[in-house]
């Protein structure tokens, strides 16, 4: 125990000595609060989440790497008739076909068009799979979610919706969760045929 810690102990220990039977209760919830705190304090502290990094339009993107199946090179892309602008088309992961979804487009980003450095990162969980389309993948790198700031003023619109946080370093971390619960982002169009 350090020494401001004991200081700390022997106060509340002649404090409850001097005190009535109120006064050692309202002593012991005070005490009771602030143990509670400082667990808290130390648990948000040590959490941390890993992501993936990636680049998009120029800006660096994260997404928890829990929900990344894997990630792929951009190849043998075929686009799909009547579906919105933000689905670039199907891929084949190795027997299994997946969707892409340019997030420029989604967010309303400057396009770049399409190259051999293009990744896909395949988004999973019980019920949705797609694959991101990302500019280039940077790495991966652990987070502590203490350091998370929420938003930024310049990250307005359908941006803002799927933000987790920002990071010092202003690597914008999306919320896997919601992009893969998000019904904007399931196509249910059907053609009409005469």
């Amino acid at each position: 125990m350090n020494r401001e810690k004991e200081t700390a102990v022997a106060k509340e220990a002649s404090t409850l000595q001097k005190t009535g039977e109120e006064g050692k209760k309202q002593l012991l919830k005070t005490r009771a609060r602030e143990l509670a705190r400082g667990d808290a304090k130390e648990k948000t502290a040590g959490e941390s989440i890993e992501v993936v990094e990636f680049l998009l339009a120029y800006e660096t993107y994260g997404i928890e790497s829990s929900y990344v199946r894997e990630i792929c090179s951009l190849k043998e892309l075929t686009p799909v008739p009547c579906t919105p602008p933000f689905v670039l088309g199907i891929i084949n992961v190795r027997g299994q076909i997946v969707s892409v979804i340019d997030m420029k487009k989604f967010f309303d980003l400057p396009d770049q068009g399409l190259t051999d450095l293009n990744k896909v990162l395949v988004l999973r969980n019980d019920r949705m799979e797609f694959g991101l389309l990302a500019d280039a993948i940077l790495g991966v790198r652990s987070l502590p979610t203490c350091d998370l700031q929420p938003t930024l003023p310049t990250l307005t619109g359908i941006r803002e919706e799927y933000l987790r946080g920002i990071t010092k370093e202003r690597v914008v971390i999306l919320d896997a969760v919601k992009l893969l619960s998000d019904k904007n982002i399931v196509v249910h169009e059907e053609v009409a045929t005469q």
